[in-house]
């Protein structure tokens, strides 16, 4: 079965597109009519999207809103409104019109007679997490409750995440403001000094002599030198979205002294609680460590997650397959061995996922409490040794008047 992109019109004039499945094209839109459906186009959907991956933005879905759509979906299906009615209500009244646009695909399909979990897998953009969990709860029966799982593991993903960035927020602040602070001086601040001290034709020292050199130079090159910068980040942005770039920028990571320590720590800390939420809803392990590869972020982490998957689908224990790795930190592998061999291992998993977002938010508050003052010392030193290379002409100068 290969998959087609289609557009087509509905008995009411409303205009959809949707990915699906069938043997050919031709079959696809015979289907389609007989449905009563207007097709107006069908394309396979690997072509498209080679033409579509190298210029275009991969689709991100709005994960606070998303939480919203599923608190609100539960609720309707809990209240015991069938789930194509509840989409239906849902996806017009959602505040995300991507969103929307991506419930409304999801109830085309299945209106059209596709599985729950297949429908949201065919659009792409919603977390494999999220497809494996509604997968595992259309097998038991549960739906409510796997969703209500998954809610609450959102909610605890976000909490975290939010307290990570709002951590980072004035140390960013920080820094910013001192780069500006930097750029103002060498660029206005000291080539105005230096028309000064040409116009007395002073005896400038060699500190003075070389911090105008500095700025003047700066001051010409300022707009070329912003222009480099911003080529720079975009070519390292561009550098960064490869798959074997990321893996090396995850090893660098890996290697800063404080950083890479709270780094692993965090991607261990998501890895597990992704892990928990997936057993805990009935998922195998090997499909659970397949489908937390597909949600990490960390190149690095997937590729080791693949051969942790690859060792358990042989036999060997989560634990033992993590630890040949040799990513994880031995707390967390110590913890998962009890785990295993107590049979409560989406406890456990639950307990390293909150051990290690507390300890790196004990690490990360104790690192920013030490980098806030180095960087008003640094600032302070650079600002004094501008003003003493700036007005040190000047002492001379009233000391040769004397």
């Amino acid at each position: 079965m290969a998959e087609f992109l289609l557009k087509y019109a509905d008995s009411r004039g409303q205009i959809h597109q949707q990915v699906a499945e069938a043997a050919s094209a031709q079959e696809l839109r015979e289907r389609l009519t007989g449905q009563g459906y207007l097709v107006y186009w069908i394309r396979p959907r690997a072509s498209v999207e080679s033409l579509a991956r190298g210029w275009r933005r991969p689709k991100r879905i709005n994960l606070e809103k998303f939480l919203i759509f599923n608190q609100q979906f539960v609720t309707l299906i809990r209240a015991g409104l069938p789930i194509l009615k509840a989409l239906d209500l849902l996806s017009g009244r959602a505040t995300d019109p991507r969103l929307a646009r991506w419930i409304q695909a999801v109830r085309d399909e299945v209106r059209n007679g596709a599985l729950l979990s297949e429908a949201f897998r065919r659009q792409g953009v919603f977390p494999p997490i999220y497809i494996s969990s509604i997968l595992a709860g259309e097998k038991s029966g549960s739906l409510t409750e796997v969703l209500d799982r998954y809610i609450s593991y959102q909610k605890l993903a976000l909490a975290v995440r939010k307290k990570l960035l709002v951590s980072l927020i004035y140390p960013s602040f920080l820094v910013f403001l001192v780069c500006c602070l930097i750029v103002f001086l060498v660029t206005y601040v000291v080539p105005n000094f230096a028309q000064l001290y040409e116009s007395m034709q002073a005896e400038l020292p060699r500190i003075t002599q070389i911090l105008i050199a500095v700025g003047t130079t700066a001051r010409a090159y300022v707009v070329a030198g912003f222009l480099v910068l911003v080529a720079a980040l975009a070519a390292f942005r561009l550098w960064a979205m490869r798959e074997s770039s990321q893996e090396t920028l995850d090893r660098l990571k890996l290697k800063l002294p404080l950083a890479g320590e709270i780094w692993i720590k965090y991607q261990v800390a998501q890895l597990a609680r992704i892990l928990s939420t997936l057993l805990v809803g009935g998922i195998p392990l090997v499909q659970a460590l397949e489908t937390a590869g597909e949600s990490l972020g960390s190149g690095l982490l997937r590729k080791a997650l693949a051969h942790a998957q690859k060792l358990v689908r042989e036999g060997q224990p989560l634990s033992g397959a993590l630890r040949s790795t040799g990513l994880f930190p031995e707390l967390a592998t110590d913890m998962i061995e009890v785990g295993e061999s107590t049979g409560a291992l989406p406890s456990m998993l639950s307990s390293v996922a909150e051990f290690y977002e507390d300890d790196v938010s004990t690490r990360l508050t104790a690192a920013l409490s030490l980098i806030e003052p180095a960087i008003m010392i640094g600032m302070g030193v650079f600002v004094a040794f501008v003003l003493v290379a700036l007005y040190l002409p000047i002492f001379s100068l009233a000391d040769t008047l004397r």
